[in-house]
């Protein structure tokens, strides 16, 4: 089975921002962002996806790759 990895790190750190001001564009929890940045999350609400790549400035595939194990 595959699997999904966040690369919202790596967008983030393109883009020169941080956690707290990505949060606060976002208007997400900081600890809840910080669990979607780690991996540590099951779902991600569309209204969320969308935020981040409104306030990211880029596509839903530049924070999430499959890969197979």
């Amino acid at each position: 089975m595959g699997r999904i990895i966040v690369r919202l790190d790596r967008v983030m750190a393109d883009r020169k921002i941080g956690l707290n001001e990505l949060s606060e564009q976002v208007g997400i929890a900081n600890v809840n962002l910080s669990k979607l940045k780690n991996g540590h999350v099951s779902a991600v609400r569309f209204s969320t996806l969308i935020a981040i790549c409104g306030a990211l400035h880029c596509q839903p595939g530049d924070l999430l790759e499959y890969t197979e194990d």
